[in-house]
């Protein structure tokens, strides 16, 4: 009996119970896509996080608070004017925790003391901050309080008219650079430049419009608007301490430098003694992004082994319905080895039918799974990965093959005599 005989044969068995082969295949088609679509989510929340660090730049590092209640409303520092220096350490041995000031961040941006350093850059934050203009309202995610620099050093370039500068600063005048959520919910297709906003009550010219980013999960990036530090602090926060303090290096290579520069600076400035532990803490975005990377593949490794078991589920299913199929076929099976069907010809019968079912399923898992890869799923666009796809469908052809055999084996081994008694 050749190979296409065999086929046929396969065929006709799986469309004498159309029913039973679909939910079989339904199996493995879920299986194959909650693989395909899960490492995609995997891999897309990875391409979004590495993108987030990667928009402040390889050479940029940012100071926080790292004591309990240590964080003030939020801050930012750049080359430019300083106001008072509130929250100064004293010389000696620490005490108690210190407060991010702007005298650390004017510290910090001496080149005598800290040569690798290129912008230093004081952040003060004000969160969900109440817009308006010409009736229209919208609540800004983020207001950020901060100087020129801050714009090169977290990537964050003007689309639209211009940033402002160290004058405006100076004199803490109420302009502001908004973003594109910002300029879309309050002025539509009217353009911003120079129009004057109310900002918790307090009026803000606008001076610019960032360039987009979008949206990264839940959070959108583009719901920010940037103003002069002082004005943000007489308007909105008060002169209390800084959130952060970012600093960028000359270089990426000399961003070690620059770490073990702002640790030195601070350190004396806080009166931290050797080993002891700091007020505060330094992010570096190179590492964190390679730890981060690291740390979302094993997360995608995991959700492709969780909808692995569906798999294997479906492969099982595979099983109990063929040997179902083979104890109902019996009789079948007996008249043809009793007219000199061959031992190999049922085995690769009942072989055949269980690897099509599971080729059925896969195929269509694939294209249910690279479907779903289309969609946004909880704030992450998934990114497909061509391996997975190759993956998934040659295990689900494995899997036939595999918990195929056992009840393939089973029909091939039946004694004609046997088979022809059974009832």
């Amino acid at each position: 009996m050749g190979v296409l005989e065999i086929m046929r044969f396969a065929v006709r068995g799986l469309l004498a119970n159309k029913l039973r082969s679909g939910l079989t295949t339904l199996g493995i088609l879920i299986g194959v896509a909650a693989v395909i679509l899960l490492v995609a989510v995997g891999q897309g929340a990875s391409q979004s996080i590495q993108q987030n660090i990667q928009r402040l730049g390889a050479n940029t590092l940012t100071v926080m608070q790292s004591f309990a209640g240590g964080g003030g409303r939020g801050g930012g520092f750049g080359p430019g004017p300083v106001q008072a220096e509130a929250g100064q350490a004293p010389a000696g041995p620490r005490t108690q925790a210190k407060r991010l000031s702007l005298a650390d961040a004017r510290a910090l941006a001496d080149t005598a003391s800290a040569p690798s350093i290129k912008s230093v850059s004081p952040v003060v934050t004000a969160a969900s901050q109440a817009a308006a203009y010409a009736g229209g309202s919208h609540t800004i995610q983020q207001l950020v309080g901060t100087y020129p620099s801050y714009f090169e050093a977290s990537n964050k370039p003007v689309d639209k008219g211009t940033y402002f500068f160290n004058d405006d600063v100076l004199a803490a005048r109420k302009v502001i650079v908004i973003g594109r959520t910002v300029a879309d919910e309050l002025f539509g297709q009217v353009d911003p430049l120079g129009k004057q906003v109310s900002v918790a009550g307090v009026p803000f010219t606008v001076v610019g419009v960032l360039k987009e980013t979008g949206s990264t999960g839940f959070q959108d990036a583009d719901d920010i608007a940037v103003a002069p530090l002082p004005a943000v602090q007489q308007s909105l926060t008060g002169f209390g301490p800084l959130d952060q303090i970012i600093v960028q290096a000359r270089s990426a290579e000399a961003v070690d430098a620059a770490q073990s520069e702002v640790t030195g600076v601070l350190d004396q400035r806080h009166g931290i003694a050797a080993g002891a532990t700091a007020d505060y803490r330094i992010l570096n975005q190179a590492a964190l992004q390679e730890t981060v990377g690291a740390a979302v593949g094993t997360f995608t490794v995991l959700l492709g082994a969780v909808a692995a078991i569906s798999l294997l589920v479906g492969g099982i299913g595979i099983t109990n319905i063929m040997l179902v199929t083979v104890t109902e076929r019996t009789r079948e099976i007996g008249i043809r080895k009793a007219i000199g069907a061959p031992r190999g010809a049922i085995l690769g019968q009942f072989l055949a039918e269980a690897t099509m079912l599971s080729l059925f399923g896969g195929v269509l898992g694939v294209i249910v799974g690279v479907a779903g890869g289309s969609l946004t799923i909880a704030g992450i666009e998934p990114v497909v990965v061509p391996a997975s796809i190759v993956l998934a469908l040659a295990v689900s052809v494995a899997i036939g093959l595999f918990f195929g055999s056992y009840p393939a084996n089973r029909a091939a081994k039946l004694r004609p005599i046997e088979a022809l008694r059974h009832e």
